[in-house]
């Protein structure tokens, strides 16, 4: 198992795992998370070009990709109902999706950005309780919430060493 930096020639295979993911979801009862596809498309091959895209591989498969960047995220400048653990610099996780939702996968995601950053910050939706139970899992600290650039609310979590 590695972790890399996506190129743009994974996208086809990222794309997969996130229609996968969101199929999952909605059979799952979460209706609403990355319902523009298109955006969440858009805003992963920004990932990529910026460098901030990571992919997880077994055996030469890729088998999940994430977000991840080091400081400060716009939508984190404020928090509600609550406060973040600290102040100090951070990384940022987001859009992570693991291929038919092999077990242990996104957990060893992140705890790779952990090692690399010992201060992260995530969010997920409310109505994504696979994703809480692995953020609990993975020992963050519900902080409170956050608001998305779309205005929609997010459970906003965070961990540090």
């Amino acid at each position: 198992m590695s972790i890399r930096q996506a190129k743009i020639e994974d996208f086809d295979r990222i794309e997969d795992i996130f229609q996968d993911a969101i199929r999952f979801m909605r059979k799952n009862g979460n209706l609403v998370q990355w319902k523009d596809s298109e955006k969440l498309f858009f805003d992963i091959k920004n990932d990529i070009s910026n460098g901030n895209f990571y992919v997880y591989e077994d055996l030469g498969e890729i088998k999940a990709g994430f977000c991840f960047s080091i400081g400060e995220d716009p939508t984190y400048v404020r928090i509600y109902d609550g406060s973040w653990l600290n102040d100090k610099p951070y990384g940022v996780i987001h859009r992570i999706a693991v291929a038919t939702f092999r077990k242990g996968i996104a957990s060893e995601c992140i705890r790779w950005c952990f090692d690399r950053f010992p201060n992260i910050k995530i969010d997920t939706h409310s109505d994504n309780i696979f994703m809480q139970k692995l953020i609990d899992k993975c020992g963050f600290s519900y902080c409170g919430l956050i608001k998305k650039e779309d205005g929609s609310d997010r459970l906003a979590y965070q961990k540090t060493k």
